[in-house]
């Protein structure tokens, strides 16, 4: 059986309400997400776990438009939302990305999938350290990990973040999908801000009809061609997330993107 990718959609703290919802080239940002989680290599269904609070209605709603499976579950607790998608969907496999993440390059994810396997690690991922740029993060580990976590992660952090438990449980061996770095993990891809809604907004427009589509390094190139549009969420920058001390066990070498070169 091929790799459940679980979409998760709210969670965390956000200063973008109905962030899954901003139009971005006609189409919702959810939308975007979940057609591009479809072409991740490896991946043989795709669901939307979704907080079952009212003020998400909306975004069930969108994910079952989109001819997703969609799962409902606890609002105050990420980890055993996930935990029970994986589990409504009969899943062995998981790949979690995160519903700000609308230009997730699919084939990015597949290789932290594939990373999984190839290095027999319990856990992969692209953020161990984060040298991609956010919103292009990804994670790997199987559906029996994860039901172990949602038993024994008792920490308010862990369950919030879902794989807390996985990326510091000792005894557990962690691989990381190095991305190019050279300055690249300063840009800002993901969508929590105005600005960050901004930002999408405009890289849309630039990339027209292929915005669905586009490479990680397609995009990268437009960026250093177009500084202006990185600037528009330049001052929301996550500098936690590039200096984070987490490392994982096994790192490849650093993935190269040549059209950004």
């Amino acid at each position: 059986m091929g790799a459940t990718v679980i979409v998760q959609a709210g969670g965390g703290l956000s200063a973008l309400p109905d962030r899954e919802l901003v139009s971005l080239g006609g189409r919702t940002a959810l939308s975007c997400t979940l057609e591009r989680a479809r072409r991740i290599p490896g991946a043989e269904l795709v669901v939307c776990a979704v907080p079952d609070d009212r003020e998400h209605d909306l975004v069930a709603e969108e994910a079952a438009d989109c001819a997703v499976m969609v799962v409902r579950g606890p609002a105050a607790d990420p980890l055993g939302l996930v935990s029970q998608a994986a589990r409504e969907a009969g899943a062995d496999t998981v790949v979690r990305i995160t519903s700000q993440c609308p230009v997730i390059d699919p084939i990015i994810a597949g290789g932290v999938l594939g990373l999984l396997t190839d290095a027999n690690a319990d856990y992969a991922s692209n953020t161990m350290p984060a040298k991609f740029p956010h919103g292009l993060d990804c994670e790997a580990f199987s559906a029996l990990l994860l039901d172990e976590a949602d038993r024994k992660a008792d920490t308010l952090a862990e369950r919030r973040s879902v794989t807390g438990w996985m990326r510091r449980h000792p005894g557990l061996t962690r691989a990381n999908l190095t991305g190019p770095g050279g300055g690249l993990e300063h840009l800002r891809w993901t969508l929590e801000t105005p600005e960050d809604a901004a930002f999408l907004q405009a890289l849309f427009s630039e990339l027209g009809s292929k915005a669905l589509t586009a490479t990680a390094a397609e995009m990268a190139a437009l960026c250093l061609r177009r500084p202006d549009l990185s600037e528009l969420n330049a001052d929301r920058v996550d500098y936690a997330r590039l200096v984070s001390p987490e490392r994982a066990s096994v790192e490849t070498r650093p993935m190269r993107f040549p059209f950004a070169a």
